[in-house]
């Protein structure tokens, strides 16, 4: 069964209604600049009315370490999810499990990039626009994926409910991860889209015919 990650969440109710669709994952962007940016007490506010078996991930850019310790420990997040230029031993340095955001650049040798990160729990595979470290909404050729990584990847970059069904077809990630395709306003999420695109996944999974428009 492939896992679904809804990202970007900003309030309880966007939460609760990725709960009840199904959602393995929430994330959380500390990040400012981002327009799904929430702040550290929002977030344990959040996070103190989930369920069990939700895991919770913070998400960062090139952080301080203490933005990352403050969050660690104001949210008792689960995993800490790095999207900048943070090295192996940065993202190894925190009291939590982690995955590494890698964006895929024209040039980018991922077999070797990955292996770099293997202390991680993951590897996030995000579209590379120059200037901005995820949530562009663009999608990527995922036929640069080897064939090797496909099964331990988790799977972003311009997914939404149309086309999550033939990236789990095609791809066959251990798990798929999305913000914007899923969203009604800029970190509003819309409960309509976040079911359809978690129905979309399981009927891939179970190699129902596409709803891909």
């Amino acid at each position: 069964m492939t896992r679904v990650k809804i990202c970007g969440i900003t309030r309880s109710e966007d939460a609760q209604v990725a709960v009840d669709a199904g959602a393995d994952a929430l994330g959380f962007v500390f990040y400012a600049p981002s327009p799904r940016a929430i702040d550290v007490d929002a977030a344990a506010e959040v996070i103190a009315g989930l369920p069990a078996f939700v895991t919770t991930t913070a998400l960062f850019v090139d952080p301080e370490p203490d933005l990352v310790e403050r969050v660690i420990a104001a949210t008792g997040v689960d995993l800490l999810q790095f999207h900048g230029n943070e090295s192996p031993a940065f993202c190894d340095r925190f009291a939590r499990p982690w995955i590494k955001a890698l964006r895929m650049k024209p040039a980018l040798d991922l077999t070797a990039t990955a292996a770099q990160y293997s202390g991680g729990r993951g590897i996030l595979l995000d579209a590379y626009r120059p200037g901005v470290p995820g949530g562009t909404g663009d999608t990527f050729d995922w036929a640069r994926i080897p064939e090797a990584l496909r099964g331990q990847i988790i799977l972003a970059g311009g997914l939404t409910p149309d086309n999550v069904g033939r990236a789990v077809r095609d791809v066959r990630p251990y798990a798929v991860d999305v913000s914007g395709g899923v969203e009604q306003s800029r970190g509003i999420k819309d409960p309509a889209r976040v079911r359809a695109f978690i129905d979309a996944v399981r009927r891939a999974d179970r190699g129902g015919a596409p709803a891909d428009r």
